[in-house]
């Protein structure tokens, strides 16, 4: 099974590791891309400060984050399942797992990045800014520019089993599962059951509560139906909607009656 979830904008401090040592994250296909936006950030948040918030689209509040972007290269490092916060990662609670639940997260879990495409949450990452969609000068829009690389380099990481896409769309648009890839996706929504409506916030907190009861039941579905059972089990309500025709995901809807 194969987890994708999109980062956070907030991001805990790099701390005093050791500095990012960019041949060291997975998916090395994505290295060539990585060292282009992350030269092309640094860049930008070494000069103008003004000209780099408006670029980030950072507030006055967030001054800064450009200031932490201009020591990319030097900050220190530490797992990017740290570096992530936020109401997903919060519920997800990877540091309480018990071990095999955390072997379980650092084989299944790839975590979309503007900066640096996908990590896993074991690699080493200092904390930063830059969304999916920013455009940087001398790049472009950034989920527009990752889209060549990752299409080169996911299909492989997906392998042939499960793919359990819980990415927001900015991030879904970087990569989209195609062909028999797509057939064994399923994407997620998290419904308040009484008004079948997305809020953010339960969103992304049952996502979180979603994958952290797979990883600590050991469940291990090999394709969309076996998770839609295995999600049931585990107690969840799931409404699927299996693909219409070939090169679509499946839909999984997971109904939840409180928002909290």
């Amino acid at each position: 099974m194969l987890v994708l979830l999109p980062p956070s904008e907030g991001k805990a401090p790099s701390g005093r590791g050791t500095p990012l040592k960019p041949e060291s994250l997975s998916l090395p296909g994505l290295a060539a891309t990585r060292e282009a936006v992350l030269g092309e950030l640094v860049e930008l948040c070494l000069g103008d400060e003004d000209k780099a918030r408006e670029v980030l689209g950072l507030s006055e509040g967030l001054r800064g984050e450009v200031a932490k972007n201009a020591e990319l290269r030097t900050a220190g490092a530490r797992p990017a399942g740290e570096i992530y916060t936020g109401v997903l990662y919060d519920a997800l609670d990877l540091a309480s797992l018990e071990p095999a639940a955390k072997r379980r997260a650092a084989a299944s879990l790839l975590v979309f990045s503007g900066l640096w495409g996908a990590v896993r949450v074991t690699d080493r990452i200092p904390s930063y800014r830059c969304s999916m969609g920013t455009k940087l000068p001398g790049l472009g829009a950034l989920g527009a520019y990752w889209r060549a690389p990752m299409a080169d380099a996911l299909p492989e990481v997906a392998g042939g089993g499960l793919v359990l896409d819980l990415r927001s769309s900015a991030y879904a648009g970087a990569w989209k599962p195609k062909g028999e890839v797509a057939g064994r996706t399923a994407t997620v929504r998290v419904l308040h059951a009484p008004t079948r409506k997305v809020v953010s916030h339960f969103n992304k907190a049952t996502k979180g509560r979603i994958v952290r009861s797979l990883l600590s039941a050991g469940a291990a579905p090999a394709n969309p139906a076996e998770l839609v059972e295995a999600l049931r089990g585990l107690g969840y309500e799931v409404e699927a909607q299996a693909p219409g025709r070939a090169g679509q995901s499946w839909a999984l809807d997971v109904l939840v009656a409180e928002v909290h």
